[in-house]
């Protein structure tokens, strides 16, 4: 089974243009990402997925540099790019992994790609995201070729196109879904913010970096993020704003998995390590029963 890490990456954001290209240690925050994701062990490929504009080339460039593959289509509609992407890299299933996580630990990557991997036959989709855990910018997704290539087809929203996975996981009726909760027993998802959409972003993520990075040592991992921040809190508040705060935001009204009113019966299919299943009836929230240790 090859199981492809596809790494959604543009230029063009409104609110922090050109964010995956700023520097901090004398590298783009893009190329210090990559060495985090091409750290994890269960992943057999990376690949770049960019758009076809112009200004995206400094990305097909610095992919080139560092012999990672990579693919150039449509702005808007990454649901095409990651397609592209496990097609071109002949991928049984993409990781989805976005460009705005740039402390990305490969440990985590690890253990949803692991939990997929070693039981893809009962599983469409496994990620950390529903719900999610591990602080926000940890986001790992994982979605057979087949399933990504029949929302592909079918998926007609725009919010569907542009975040490549919605079709999917909002459709618990449909697929088989699966979900890897933080082992800890903690769940920092909402309390700390890790992820690189506006200029406070970018200080804290740089004073991660500046503070925790060391050459020709192992990445630094979330737990120990998340002691640098307990021991400078000031750090921590640099983003305090914007904790929370997604793209799901704005579509909460038309998701129906985020519809907190409804109910509905689960049927638990089992777990297996830290990797909670179950089939959820239609129109009824994602969700896990309990954390694993």
């Amino acid at each position: 089974m090859k199981l492809v890490a596809v790494i959604q990456a543009r230029t063009g954001s409104s609110r922090l243009p050109s964010k995956i290209l700023m520097q901090v240690l004398g590298k783009s925050l893009l190329e210090l990402m990559l060495e985090r994701v091409r750290a994890a062990r269960e992943l057999d490929e990376v690949v770049v997925a960019t758009t076809s504009l112009p200004i995206d080339d400094p990305i097909r460039d610095l992919s080139r540099r560092l012999d990672v593959a990579c693919v150039s289509g449509h702005p808007l509609d990454l649901l095409d790019r990651h397609l592209q992407a496990a097609q071109a890299a002949e991928a049984d299933a993409a990781v989805k992994i976005p460009s705005d996580c740039p402390l990305i630990d490969p440990r985590v990557i690890d253990q949803v790609v692991g939990a997929y991997r070693r039981d893809a036959e009962r599983y469409d989709f496994v990620s950390n995201l529903h719900p999610g855990t591990w602080p926000d910018g940890n986001d790992v997704e994982v979605v057979s070729r087949r399933v990504l290539e029949e929302a592909h087809r079918e998926a007609q929203r725009g919010y569907e196109r542009e975040h490549t996975t919605p079709f999917v996981w909002d459709r618990p009726e449909r697929y088989r879904l699966g979900n890897v909760t933080w082992d800890t027993g903690l769940n920092l998802a909402e309390s700390h913010r890790l992820t690189l959409d506006y200029p406070e972003d970018f200080q804290l993520i740089a004073r991660v970096f500046e503070a925790l990075q060391r050459p020709g040592q192992p990445p630094f991992s979330v737990g120990d993020i998340i002691s640098y921040l307990d021991a400078h809190p000031e750090v921590a508040a640099l983003n305090a704003a914007h904790r929370g705060t997604g793209w799901i935001d704005r579509h909460r009204h038309e998701l129906r998995t985020m519809r907190s009113h409804q109910r509905g019966t689960v049927d638990r299919l089992g777990a297996l390590g830290n990797l909670e299943t179950a089939a959820i009836a239609a129109e009824t929230p994602i969700h896990t029963e309990g954390l694993h240790r």
